[in-house]
C-alpha cells in the first residue's frame, strides 16, 4: 500500500467506459461547474468518479469513495459486486486485468489477473483421447480463475480498506437478490439451453425450472456464502483453502485439467504496461497475454499511414476502409504471434518496430479496395464487464475482468455459486503456434483495458465488452474524441464499424447508406446492423452528480431546483444512504442540455 500524504489540487479526469449496458457514471463533486463548463466535458468531478456495468456496482465504488477510499478500494468493491450483479459475464471464477495509475508517482502499472493451464494431462493425451481441438466449453475449457487474487492483490499494493470489507456490499446484494432487468432476463433466457446441459447451472439459474422474469429478484445464497467464506479465511480459500479443493474436485471428476498444486501455485503478477504515441497522446495498454499490443499496432499504422485522417472526413468511406485496413494488418499478428510472453516467438518491440510499422502502413491506401486475404472467423463473446475509479487524489483504475463466453464454461460448482470461466477454450493444437495448449500457460486474452496520458497525466479511460471487437471499439471512440473533436457521449453514440474474421464488415446502419453503397463498390461485403447492439461494444453514459446546499436534504433540493431554475433531476436519496446529500443532474442529456441546464440553475436558484 502506498501512502499519499499530501492532498493536490482538486483533480479532472474524463472517463469514458465501453460496456454493453447502459449504466453509470457517478461522481461526486463539491459544486456543479464553475461558471465557464469546460468544453467538451460530459462530466467533471473534483472528489472523483466510478464507472461500472451495473448501476448497484457503480453505486458501492461512490460510496468507498465518499468513506474516504481510494480509486483502488472503490474498483475492487465495484469489480465483486459486478460478480454478483453480472453472473454470466464475470464472477469470481473469471479472470481480471487492470491498470493503475498513480498520482504520486505518475507512473502506470498492471496487474495480471489471469489463471493459467492445467497440468493434468499434455496436448499429446488430450489428442490421443480424440481432441481435434480445446472443447468451448465444459471441464476441459477452464484454467485457474485469477479474479480473487488479483483483487486482493490490488487492495494490498494500492488501496486503504480489506479485502474483506471490498467484499461486504457484494455479500449483502447477493444475500437480499439481485433485481431482474430486462436485459438479464433476456440473456439468461438466451443462454438456457447451455444452462440445462449442467443440473447445478439449472438450479441456480434457472429458478422454478425456467429463467427469470424481469421484475424478479435472483437471490445467490451459495455464492453470498462463498464470498463470505473468502471474506473470513482471505483470497487464499480460493487456491489452497476447503474452497479451493471443492472447485479442483469438481473439475477432476469431470476430467477436468486444473489440479491441487496448479491452483496453489497461482499467484496474480504485476508487469509493466505497454504504449505508443497517437495523435499527441501517450496510449497505455495491457502487454500480452492480452491484444493490448494488437491495439497499440492498429494505432501505430494509422499515426503512420500517408493521409490526414481528419481530412478524409468522420465515417467516410476512405476513412472507415483506412480504419479496417489498419486492425485487418494489426489482426495477422495478432493471430500469429500473441500468446503467453513465456512462448512468444515475436517481441512486444518488435511488433512495434516503426520500421515495420511503416512498412505496413505503406500498403494502406485510403482510397483503395477491399484485400482479397482474409483471416479465419473466431467466435465472439461480448461478455465483459469494465470498471473505472478516479479518486481526489488522480489515482486511475482502468479493471476489465470476464467468463470469456455466456455463463463461461456453463458449469457452476455445486454449492458455492461460482461459475467457471472458459478462456481455455482459446488454446491452439498446432503444436509450432505460440498460443497451443501446455501445462502452467496462460492463454490468449481478448481483454483489453486502456489508461491514456496527456502530458503525463491521465486523460482518458477505455475498456470494452466484444471480444475480437475490443481494440475495434476503443480505436474509433479515441479517434471521435481526438479527431474528430467530439464529446465523449458525441463518441460513444457515433456509428462504428466492426471488421469481421471473414473480412467482411459490419457497420451500423447510421452510417449513411451512400457510403456503404461505397465500400461495397470497393469490394466490401457490408452488414447494416439497425438498433444498437453489444456487437460494436456500448457505453456507460455519464451521470453528473452534485453536492445539495448544507442543510438541505436531496428531496428538498428537487423542489427549490423544480420551482425556482426549471431543472429536473434525481434526488441521490433514491440510490440508498449514500447518496443522500448528492443529487444527479445529468443522465443521458447531451453536453448542450447540461450546460444550458447549469445556466438556469447559476441565474435563477436562489442559495
Amino acid at each position: 500500500m502506498l501512502p499519499h500524504h499530501s492532498v493536490p489540487q482538486p483533480y479532472r479526469v474524463t472517463t469514458v467506459a465501453l460496456s454493453s449496458f447502459l449504466v453509470i457514471v457517478t461522481s461526486a463533486c463539491d459544486l456543479p461547474f464553475g461558471p465557464d463548463p469546460e468544453p467538451g466535458r460530459e462530466a467533471l468531478g473534483t472528489r472523483g468518479a466510478v464507472t461500472a456495468g451495473h448501476p448497484l456496482a457503480a453505486e458501492a465504488g461512490l460510496r468507498v469513495l465518499q468513506s474516504g477510499g481510494l480509486a483502488m478500494d472503490a474498483a475492487i468493491t465495484a469489480a465483486a459486486m459486478l460478480a454478483v450483479a453480472r453472473p454470466h459475464m464475470n464472477g469470481v471464477g473469471g479472470d481480471m486485468f487492470l491498470l493503475y495509475h498513480d498520482s504520486a508517482t505518475k507512473l502506470t502499472y498492471a496487474l495480471n489477473g489471469s489463471g493459467r493451464s492445467g497440468s493434468a494431462k499434455t496436448l499429446e493425451e488430450l489428442r490421443t483421447q480424440g481432441f481435434e481441438q480445446m472443447p468451448r466449453s465444459g471441464p476441459l475449457s477452464v484454467s485457474v480463475p485469477g479474479a480473487i487474487g488479483a483483487w486482493a492483490e490490488g487492495l494490498r499494493r494500492f488501496g486503504t480498506i480489506s479485502f474483506a470489507e471490498a467484499l461486504q456490499p457484494a455479500i449483502e446484494l447477493a444475500s437480499a437478490g439481485l433485481p431482474v432487468s430486462d436485459r438479464l432476463a433476456e440473456d439468461i433466457a438466451a443462454a438456457e439451453g447451455k444452462l440445462r446441459q449442467e443440473p447445478e447451472a439449472t438450479r441456480v439459474f434457472l429458478p422454478n425450472g425456467e429463467a427469470p422474469q424481469p421484475g424478479g429478484v435472483l437471490t445467490r445464497p451459495d455464492l453470498a456464502e462463498t464470498l463470505r467464506s473468502l471474506q473470513e479465511h482471505g483470497w487464499e480459500e480460493m487456491y489452497t483453502g476447503a474452497l479451493g479443493r471443492r472447485v479442483v474436485r469438481f473439475l477432476q471428476e469431470r476430467g477436468g485439467l486444473v489440479t491441487l498444486n496448479d491452483m496453489a501455485d497461482y499467484l496474480p503478477e504485476w508487469t509493466q504496461p505497454i504504449s505508443t504515441r497517437y495523435q499527441g497522446l501517450e496510449v497505455q495498454a495491457f502487454p500480452p497475454n492480452t491484444q493490448g499490443v494488437t491495439l497499440l499496432q492498429e494505432l501505430a499504422l494509422l499515426r503512420e499511414v500517408d493521409t490526414d485522417l481528419a481530412a478524409l472526413g468522420h465515417n467516410s468511406a476512405d476513412y472507415l476502409h483506412t480504419v479496417s485496413e489498419a486492425i485487418r494488418l494489426a489482426f495477422i499478428d495478432r493471430d500469429r504471434e500473441v500468446a503467453d510472453p513465456r512462448a512468444m516467438r515475436v517481441s512486444v518491440d518488435a511488433l512495434l518496430n516503426a520500421s515495420r510499422i511503416s512498412q505496413l502502413a505503406d500498403t494502406i491506401e485510403p482510397s483503395g479496395r477491399a484485400p482479397e486475404i482474409v483471416t479465419a472467423a473466431t467466435e465472439d463473446h461480448p461478455n465483459t464487464v469494465y470498471v473505472i475509479a478516479v479518486d481526489q487524489y488522480g489515482n486511475v483504475v482502468s479493471l476489465i475482468q470476464s467468463l470469456f463466453a455466456t455463463f463461461g464454461s456453463g458449469l457452476v460448482v455445486p454449492d458455492t455459486g461460482i461459475v467457471l470461466h472458459n478462456r481455455g477454450s482459446l488454446f491452439r493444437f498446432e503444436a509450432d503456434h505460440p498460443n497451443v495448449f501446455a501445462p502452467r500457460r496462460r492463454p490468449f486474452h481478448t481483454l483489453c483495458p486502456v489508461i491514456v496520458l496527456s502530458n503525463d497525466l491521465p486523460w482518458l479511460a477505455l475498456g470494452t465488452p466484444g471480444g475480437d471487437g475490443q481494440t475495434h471499439t476503443i480505436v474509433q471512440v479515441l479517434n471521435n474524441i481526438r479527431l474528430f473533436g467530439m464529446s465523449p457521449q458525441e463518441a460513444i453514440d457515433a456509428p462504428r464499424l466492426r471488421r469481421r474474421g471473414d473480412g467482411s464488415l459490419a457497420i451500423e446502419d447510421r452510417v449513411s447508406q451512400e457510403v456503404i453503397n461505397a465500400l461495397e463498390a470497393r469490394g466490401y461485403t457490408v452488414h447494416a446492423r439497425s438498433g444498437w447492439t453489444a456487437e460494436f461494444g456500448g457505453a456507460h453514459a455519464p451521470f453528473l452528480w452534485m453536492k445539495v446546499p448544507d442543510g438541505m436534504s436531496s428531496w428538498d433540493f428537487f423542489d427549490k431546483l423544480l420551482s425556482e431554475a426549471h431543472v429536473v433531476g434525481t434526488p441521490g436519496s433514491g440510490f440508498g444512504p449514500g447518496g443522500e446529500g448528492y443529487f444527479r443532474l445529468s443522465a443521458f442529456g447531451h453536453h448542450e442540455d447540461v450546460e444550458r441546464a447549469i445556466k438556469s440553475i447559476e441565474q435563477n436558484l436562489d442559495l
